[in-house]
């Protein structure tokens, strides 16, 4: 039986929460410099760890905080710090925040609160267990110590579990907890020593801006005491972040919502043990000296909209209707946890996301202006390394890892606006943060956001359509007598849900949920891959990105955001990179040079020189945002449209490709007049489109770029010319089965921007002479040497990868997986994984062939087979059109 102990009483705040009393202060601690080097806006555990950061590196740096340090949410939280996550960057930025609390203490002379007493990740069936294993995979060969234990041996970690109620743990000892209040002491104290200055009692009135000649800028911020000059404002404000940036047109999708855990009496035994996470009863422990803090994630959270900006140091009263779901299994799992009663609760907001990640990066509006919010009830886990990689965007303009996972230009502004989008998946995304991670899984909420012009001829063709990017796209293609267009879960009232009885989607969904084995669909995919690889497919190509680069000066700006030779005539199509300036990939793109009069079907307006510009869409807008970005930081005159709505894309590809299409269209689609990596105008039963002969499959391939209006007349066009040689559709999940077979990229998977094209096999697109951006880096790569190189990994055995799994050489760790398909023409798993040495030396081909490869699947070593690149057509006929060799 469970007695609550009623903690002290709270004062009752201005709209309902309670809060303790605070002295009264009319006046900030320390005086307001004129003038900083950035501004750091919030006083919690994002913006106390990108002042330290941003100190670290020398510079001039100001916090301002409108109460007292770790006030608003950073002072309630629980403090858990897990590493171990299906996400090698997650992971990295996770041991980050960790050994940056280790060394702190020896730096500041402070506690920063670390106590390191290891994690518990509980599981109660095979496939949770699996899921463990896969994450212990991923964490060895990153050097995160771990081990899957029995009940037993989990048992003698803590005594008090019960091991009869799961079937085994996985163990991360260097995991742990922190005291947000000692840390936020300890590095605010290492700030102001380096010269840093934090100001509580002051809050920030305004963003100050101007307009300058490419759009607005930052120039300070205003408070009740006085302004500060600063050309560049870290917005760390939490579940505020939204609020302070809106009035000048800048969204951020997060939404705020109550978060809770309880705090038991003293129990006996407790003192010293692991912190525990039970995914599967949504719970977990963490070791509060001799009592246990227990919370999780609810399936019926409650959504905040807005915060009381006197929020400082309050909560709210806990709901028991909605932490209720956490106790049984609380107790099933500890039985001696039931025998104690509750010293206090403790329900405070927290700021959550459509994708249970963080908002971080550049504002695309207002040029000086970074966000680092939005955490997810995260924020002292990854408050390390997100602030170390705050202040590299600040001082260096760019990260340097791979942050696009967590960078908000991963959501477009249509996105940021949405506010009933925003709460519905904010919502589902929170239920779900402790469901297992399977690659192929699908969002139930907020469905139907963008649909491109080929949606309701997909559903027709009987698509099973997933959802990336808030865009529906087909996955793959039932048979006729299966069904798969009706969603799960009706949204209704206050984001409650209720399944259908019968779900055909989510039956469907179902068979792709496995770690161990294939999915369910693993053979009607590859019959779709075959039919591309033997006859031809049409891919609805729709939702990529489409951008129109034109003006006075789009020749200088191409020359200068693209690695390879855009200069062309017009009827070339260039593969290339758009590089950082340490040479990391941003993006990589086809480029068609556009001649005056070509460009109508694009842009009315158009009537010049300029480019037609193609990207993956998973990271559309964010491609539209770095290009532009830097065209304005260049001065450039010259315009970037994103057009990506208004233009569908109909991919025709296979050896029968050129054959079908030649019925429809009025031109002639031979080598001599359409080459490969080439375009024109050309019209399909009269209506006017763009054709490349580009393919993403490795085959011989044409793209359709048509206006949205016409999209359906075309794309039945075309399967009708192709009826009678059995063309049909095909889904995401084959083409990209397709590519990574053929050695193709797959950008924030195998080619990311902390890869360089010499490291990824892609050093044709990089140009020796006339400049770029990043140039000066690839130059100095080809001169020393590059330290890692991307191969392409086959296994003998049939058995299912998914990414992650670590790659070893000759018994040692060499890298990991960064991505996993089945390749259906080679008839084996293949995998794509950036080899490192072990001493840290340069590699070459020679080191590359020498050793004797394993990959980790799920905690068994598989004999793999090394390629420099992959073994499917590796003279790149079939592309030409070249079936006969």
């Amino acid at each position: 039986m469970w007695r609550l102990v009623i903690p002290a009483p709270l004062t009752r705040g201005s709209q309902g929460f309670f809060t303790r009393s605070l002295s009264k202060a009319n006046a900030p601690t320390a005086e307001l410099p004129s003038s900083a080097d950035v501004v750091v806006i919030g006083g919690g555990s994002a913006g106390c760890h990108t002042l330290y950061h941003l100190a670290k590196r020398g510079v001039r740096a100001v916090l301002l905080e409108r109460a007292k340090l770790t006030a608003g949410t950073t002072w309630h939280t629980a403090g858990l710090v897990w590493r171990l996550r299906p996400n090698d960057v997650d992971i990295q930025l996770l041991n980050n925040s960790r050994n940056m609390l280790r060394q702190l203490e020896a730096e500041t002379g402070l506690d920063p609160g670390w106590i390191q007493n290891g994690g518990i990740f509980i599981a109660h069936n095979e496939t949770r267990l699996d899921e463990y294993r896969r994450l212990a995979t991923v964490g060895s060969a990153l050097g995160i110590e771990n081990q899957i234990l029995s009940p037993e041996e989990t048992q003698k970690l803590f005594p008090l579990l019960d091991p009869q109620a799961f079937i085994g743990a996985l163990y991360s000892p260097g995991d742990g907890v922190v005291d947000p209040a000692m840390l936020c002491t300890a590095l605010t104290r290492a700030a102001t020593k380096r010269g840093a200055k934090v100001i509580e009692n002051c809050a920030v009135n305004e963003i100050l801006i101007e307009e300058g000649r490419c759009g607005k800028k930052v120039i300070g911020v205003a408070t009740p005491f006085g302004n500060i000059k600063t050309d560049k404002v870290v917005n760390a404000t939490g579940v505020w972040g939204r609020d302070l940036v809106a009035k000048h047109g800048s969204h951020l999708p997060l939404i705020p919502m109550k978060h809770a855990y309880i705090v038991s009496e003293s129990i006996p035994g407790v003192r010293g043990l692991p912190n525990i996470r039970d995914h599967d009863y949504s719970t977990y422990f963490r070791i509060q000296g001799d009592a246990i803090c227990m919370g999780g994630y609810e399936p019926n959270p409650i959504l905040l909209d807005p915060v009381a900006s006197d929020f400082h140091f309050g909560l709210y009263e806990l709901d028991w209707t909605v932490f209720e779901s956490h106790l049984n299994g609380a107790q099933k799992l500890c039985p001696t946890y039931a025998k104690y009663g509750i010293k206090s609760t403790v329900c405070g907001p927290e700021s959550f996301t459509p994708d249970h990640k963080p908002l971080m990066g550049p504002d695309t509006l207002l040029d000086g202006l970074y966000h680092n919010c939005g955490f997810n009830s995260a924020g002292m886990m990854f408050g390390g390394g997100c602030g170390e990689q705050t202040a590299l965007w600040v001082i260096n303009g760019q990260p340097d890892l791979p942050m696009f996972g967590f960078d908000h230009r991963r959501f477009t502004p249509e996105q940021g606006q949405a506010t009933q989008w925003i709460r519905e998946k904010s919502h589902e995304s929170y239920v779900k943060n402790y469901s297992m991670v399977f690659k192929y899984d699908q969002p139930l909420a907020g469905r139907d956001f963008q649909k491109d012009p080929l949606h309701e001829e997909m559903l027709q063709s009987n698509a099973f359509m997933e959802e990336k990017q808030g865009w529906e796209r087909p996955g793959f293609f039932l048979k006729n007598n299966k069904k798969a267009d009706a969603l799960p879960y009706d949204w209704y009232g206050s984001y409650g849900h209720a399944r259908h009885q019968n779900s055909n989607y989510e039956q469907v969904l179902e068979g792709d949920l496995k770690y161990n084995r294939f999915s369910e669909h693993h053979d009607l995919i590859g019959e779709e891959a075959h039919a591309c690889r033997n006859n031809a497919v049409v891919f609805n190509m729709s939702y990529f990105s489409k951008l129109l680069l034109e003006g006075p000066q789009a020749q200088q700006a191409a020359d200068w955001l693209f690695s390879a030779n855009t200069n062309r005539d017009a009827t070339k199509t260039v593969y290339t990179c758009a590089l950082n300036d340490a040479g990391g990939v941003e993006a990589d793109v086809t480029v068609s040079r556009l001649v005056s009069g070509s460009g109508a079907i694009y842009d009315p307006k158009f009537n010049g020189q300029g480019y037609y510009i193609v990207a993956g869409g998973a990271s559309a807008f964010y491609t539209y945002s770095v290009l532009m970005k830097e065209m304005r930081r260049k001065g450039f005159d010259a315009n970037l449209h994103d057009i990506t709505a208004e233009m569908g894309v109909i991919s025709i590809q296979g050896p029968k490709s050129r054959e079908i299409l030649q019925k429809i269209v009025d031109c002639d689609l031979t080598d001599e007049n359409l080459p490969p990596n080439s375009t024109l105008l050309a019209k399909c039963n009269g209506i006017g489109l763009r054709l490349l002969r580009v393919s993403f499959v490795g085959e011989l391939g044409y793209e359709l770029h048509v206006p949205k209006s016409d999209c359906v007349a075309v794309y039945k066009a075309v399967m009708s010319a192709g009826a009678d040689q059995s063309l049909r559709n095909a889904g995401y999940r084959a083409l990209y089965s397709l590519s990574s077979e053929k050695g193709y990229h797959l950008w924030s998977f195998d080619l990311r921007p902390d890869d360089t094209p010499l490291e990824a096999g892609l050093a044709f697109t990089c140009r020796k002479t006339g400049e770029f951006k990043g140039k000066k880096a690839i130059d100095a790569q080809r001169a020393a040497g590059i330290k890692r190189r991307m191969v392409y990994l086959t296994l003998d055995e049939q058995t299912a990868i998914w990414g992650l799994e670590g790659v070893y050489r000759d018994g040692e760790p060499v890298g990991v997986l960064r991505r996993a398909e089945y390749a259906y023409t080679l008839g084996k798993p293949l995998g794509q994984a950036y080899i490192t040495r072990p001493d840290g030396q340069n590699i070459d081909n020679d080191y590359l062939r020498a050793g004797n490869y394993e990959l980790d699947i799920l905690g068994k070593r598989y004999k793999a087979t090394c390629h420099l690149r992959s073994p499917f057509d590796p003279k790149g006929e079939r592309v030409l059109g070249n079936y006969n060799s």
